[in-house]
């Protein structure tokens, strides 16, 4: 496919190097000289003029472009360039916004006839993000998978679990459950039969809906109900964040512009204090002990993961950060911060699906920095169909989750064999797509 990305920040060059892995012809527009030479390594091409240029998209080629993918700072100009690449040819094309109106689905028609096929809202996608985490708290990553027949939980194991200091094939008698990746430390490993779990990794385990109590169990956790939360920083996320609650929660802001605490407190729903969030004093009087969860969401990394570990020190159940700098988080994940949210990771998520929808034989979900949870469906004699799962010599950097065969859920045995048509969840280490593919082609 060929595909365009107009916009070389944080989003747009990120998703740039992960696409840039595959077999894709890559085109990277932006006006800034200096963010496009940071992708010289890379397997792409870029060109510096500007988005709404129709001399520089007719430069790039328009007209044979699959997908164009805008993803500049500005939403206007997203949608202005998303609208000239229609005019010019692109059967696609994918604009980022900022501002909920524009997602709001009644004015769906506009954007469609402007030439705007999908809209990428991060602040929304990472609202929903934290929801999830608030509804399942015993989880750091929570993934349904087709409409939930499936679904992958990733979880920090602590001492008292039952699947710590043992092999995958001394706990493979759990036919409940199927460890498909461990987090340790900063890397990320597919295990096979012989490899030992350890306190402190993060495992990520396929499983069904009516197996959660069990896998609960298994990893040591307990469900935890949550009904007042702490935000620190009145971001649009937070904004987001407490609409789409729907007053589920009891929730307070922390911020420090005292102009945009009072534009919250006029707003939303929910009780807003002006003052420093990282003060301890100010904590201390907010009674930061009887919350039930603390949501970090100023503009500062480093700010949101320190203020988690403080309200870990105080007794807070459940914590999650906004962590932006994707070098980050490898960091933060083996801090005691809970749920990691980022939006540069959800948004190239979401377009990849934007990308893949136009082939319905896969679709990929990024929400991990450093591998991915791939669906695929296995063709006519494809490699994968040919023995079963333990006689198949699949490469290493590649496991087989579960299954979804004939709409039912299934995880993936070693006696598994796969047949065309089954829809399968499959875990690699990230830029590794290709080879999966050939495994299913």
């Amino acid at each position: 496919m060929k595909i365009v990305i107009a916009g070389s920040g944080e989003v747009g060059s990120h998703l740039a190097k992960l696409l840039s892995k595959e077999d894709h012809d890559i085109i990277v527009i932006d006006r800034d000289r200096r963010r496009l030479l940071a992708l010289d390594s890379y397997n792409l091409i870029t060109h510096m003029g500007k988005p709404t240029s129709f001399q520089a998209m007719k430069y790039v080629g328009m007209r044979d472009c699959d997908l164009f993918i805008a993803v500049t700072p500005y939403e206007t100009e997203n949608v202005v360039a998303c609208s000239i690449a229609k005019s010019l040819g692109a059967r696609k094309t994918v604009a980022r916004i900022d501002n909920y109106e524009f997602y709001n689905p009644e004015n769906r028609e506009y954007f469609e006839k402007a030439g705007v096929d999908d809209l990428i809202y991060p602040e929304n996608l990472a609202a929903e993000e934290m929801l999830l985490a608030l509804k399942h708290t015993w989880v750091r990553n929570w993934f349904e998978l087709f409409n939930g027949e499936l679904i992958v939980v990733g979880v920090k194991l602590r001492g008292n679990s039952d699947l710590v200091n043992k092999s995958l094939i001394e706990s493979s008698s759990a036919q409940f459950m199927h460890i498909c990746a461990i987090k340790r430390k900063h890397e990320i490993l597919i295990p096979r039969g012989d490899a030992i779990v350890l306190e402190g990794d993060i495992v990520y385990i396929a499983t069904k809906q009516e197996y959660i109590d069990q896998v609960i169990a298994k990893c040591g956790k307990q469900r935890k109900a949550i009904n007042r939360v702490l935000i620190m920083g009145g971001s649009r996320i937070a904004k987001r964040l407490v609409r789409m609650s729907e007053g589920k929660y009891k929730f307070k802001i922390i911020e420090i512009d005292h102009e945009r605490s009072n534009a919250i407190a006029e707003t939303l729903d929910c009780k807003v204090v002006c003052g420093d969030g990282r003060d301890n004093d100010l904590l201390r009087e907010e009674n930061i002990e009887t919350y039930d969860a603390f949501v970090a969401l100023t503009d500062s990394s480093e700010t949101n993961i320190l203020g988690c570990l403080t309200a870990k020190e105080y007794g807070v159940k459940k914590t999650i950060a906004e962590v932006e700098n994707i070098q980050f988080i490898s960091e933060a994940e083996a801090l005691n911060i809970g749920t990691i949210i980022n939006k540069k990771l959800l948004a190239s998520s979401k377009i990849f699906q934007a990308l893949l929808d136009s082939d319905d034989t896969n679709a990929k979900c990024l929400a991990l920095a450093d591998a991915e949870v791939t669906e695929m469906v296995v063709k006519e004699g494809s490699k994968v169909t040919q023995a079963p799962i333990k006689d198949l010599r699949m490469p290493k950097e590649m496991t087989l989750a579960g299954l979804v065969r004939n709409g039912v859920g299934y995880l993936v045995q070693g006696n598994t064999q796969l047949q065309a048509g089954d829809h399968v969840v499959v875990f690699s280490f990230s830029g590794m797509i290709h080879k999966v593919e050939k495994w299913f082609n």
